[in-house]
């Protein structure tokens, strides 16, 4: 039995019974526990307080606690986050909730629950989701893709997480987007304040920025889409603009590390037609004379980032 000096006393059966995953986003933080053969028991979403260091960490004590509470048990605790945790300093970095930045937050963690948790990036997370149980179970190389309000990448290989020695592998998103045309420019500024950087097309955000300078209509990334789908001719031609970068974004990856799946997730990955035109597009940008690479959508949705940081302490034997 433990007694922790915020919470209540929690039995202590062996730690292999209980994985808890977090998934603290910019908006939301979710909290997930998974009993033997990974089958969900509990999950519970809360706001996230905004761009407030203190509160962040107040909330995160509380939830797991809390779930520890409630199923009598002890769990291994497992962290996605925004951004990375600097290997030279133990520090959070790039993250785009600022407020996290700077902050060692695996650390005051730790301190809190008197025990060691483990973190990761949320690209990462949904990466070892997505391989584990999802859309790339028994591949041996995944590369999972975040397309939504930023573009993220992480890789698995054979089940475990690729962090590298700066802990930035797969961050993809930050590169130029490769072999630039006419209707790339002018490179669009990057928060992280290079330009022409694959997030600043491919995001959602990135889309509705594209789709407003060439046509001078401000709608939404589903807007476009949804436009596009009925055959309004700039929303298609917008979407076929997307559905190009992105196959370009993604041969740069293949050509390096030639993965077994590239899984998609984010809102932009729920359109249908990527699946079919990217593999086609390509193909003429892909160093090989054979394609074996699937590209898929994910298994486990919004839920795949919060179940990969469940994993980061291994699936059940």
């Amino acid at each position: 039995m433990t007694e922790n000096a915020t919470g209540p006393q929690v039995p202590d059966p062996p730690r292999d019974r209980l994985r808890i995953g977090i998934d603290l986003g910019g908006t939301k933080i979710e909290i997930l526990a998974l009993g033997e053969e990974g089958r969900e028991v509990l999950r519970r979403r809360v706001p996230t307080p905004q761009q407030d260091y203190p509160a962040i960490l107040n909330t995160l004590e509380e939830l797991i606690l809390e779930t520890e509470s409630t199923l009598h048990a002890r769990g291994t605790v497992g962290l996605g986050t925004p951004g990375a945790l600097s290997l030279a300093t133990g520090l959070i970095k790039n993250a785009n909730s600022t407020c996290l930045n700077g902050q060692p937050l695996q650390r005051d963690l730790e301190a809190r629950l008197g025990r060691e948790i483990r973190i990761a990036n949320d690209a990462n997370c949904f990466t070892l989701s997505e391989a584990v149980d999802g859309a790339g179970a028994g591949a041996e190389v995944v590369f999972g893709v975040i397309l939504g309000t930023g573009v993220g990448g992480g890789i698995v290989v054979k089940g475990q997480v690729l962090r590298g020695a700066n802990a930035i592998a797969g961050e993809w998103g930050h590169n130029p987007l490769p072999s630039h045309t006419e209707a790339d420019l002018p490179l669009p500024h990057c928060y992280c304040g290079r330009r022409g950087c694959i997030e600043t097309y491919l995001s959602g955000p990135g889309l509705e920025a594209d789709h407003q300078r060439t046509t001078g209509c401000e709608l939404s990334a589903p807007e476009i889409e949804q436009q596009a789908t009925v055959g309004e001719p700039t929303c298609e031609a917008s979407i076929t603009r997307y559905e190009e970068r992105l196959a370009r974004g993604l041969a740069h990856v293949i050509n390096i590390l030639d993965p077994d799946v590239i899984v998609l997730g984010g809102g932009l990955s729920r359109m249908k037609r990527l699946y079919r035109t990217v593999p086609e597009l390509w193909q003429s940008h892909v160093f090989s004379d054979r394609m074996n690479i699937r590209l898929l959508p994910n298994v486990h949705g919004d839920s795949s980032g919060v179940r990969g940081a469940a994993w980061l302490w291994g699936v059940f034997g």
